[in-house]
């Protein structure tokens, strides 16, 4: 059985990308042979060899890997011009994503990786297509979940639907991580947010990121400030891949 994990956000340009790479970097520095997966892509840009899926390429730099065309093609299976929510993309494009297409793309991964962590699109009710959301694709593909939160204003409210949204349809939770996608400070509503989160949500904070204010400039310290911050979750899926 393929290894996986579902993340997933409490909203868009919440820091999905980011959490991702970081622990795609993370695993396959520690030995492990895991892959990233975008199964759902708008705002691409297209290419002579296809379309470039931005959110999967930059998992790829991050994590210094590179991979053939036909695995490219399974990691990011659907590929959409427009930059809006993917029933929309979808519709314009005349092709809805295809969910047993996703999970054949991911079946295969798993032949070839030991640990495959899927990105998702948007929040968890994202719309897939004219009945389906990003909730209904982590049923098909049954995989564990882990939520990307911001810790500002409004958070509490926005993680906690997510939760029971995610619990409600019988998913397995891991645990929340809180990502600062902008480059602010700490203060004492940030900190209360996430134990409030913590609380009522009675969910696991596996993960409270800083703004990785040197990506640019020094990569190398901005992903090792994100694994001293983000260990409990890398802890977490190497027990998955185990």
């Amino acid at each position: 059985m393929t290894a996986g994990v579902f993340i997933t956000g409490t909203d868009t340009d919440i820091g999905k990308t980011i959490v991702t790479a970081g622990l795609l970097r993370a695993l396959r520095t520690r030995g492990i042979n895991a892959c990233s997966m975008k199964p759902v892509q708008t705002g691409t840009v297209p290419g002579p060899d296809g379309f470039d899926a931005i959110d999967l390429s930059f998992h790829h730099k991050v994590a210094e890997m590179e991979v053939a065309r036909d695995v490219y093609d399974l990691m990011a299976p659907f590929c959409y011009e427009p930059a809006c929510s993917p029933h929309l993309a979808g519709r314009m494009a005349g092709a809805y994503p295809d969910f047993e297409k996703i999970a054949s793309c991911y079946r295969q991964l798993g032949e070839r990786y030991d640990l495959v962590l899927v990105e998702g699109a948007g929040g968890v009710y994202a719309p897939m297509d004219e009945s389906r959301t990003m909730l209904d694709l982590m049923m098909t593909l049954e995989l564990p979940v882990v939520l990307v939160a911001r810790r500002g204003l409004g958070t509490i409210n926005h993680s906690l639907l997510s939760v029971e949204a995610i619990r409600g349809r019988g998913l397995e939770l891991f645990g929340v991580v809180f990502n600062e996608a902008e480059n602010v400070e700490r203060d004492y509503i940030r900190e209360d947010n996430v134990a409030a989160v913590e609380k009522f949500g009675d969910v696991a904070i596996l993960g409270d990121i800083d703004y990785l204010e040197t990506l640019e400039s020094n990569p190398n310290a901005a992903w090792a400030a994100f694994e001293g911050k983000a260990g409990a979750l890398i802890d977490r899926l190497l027990k998955v891949q185990v």
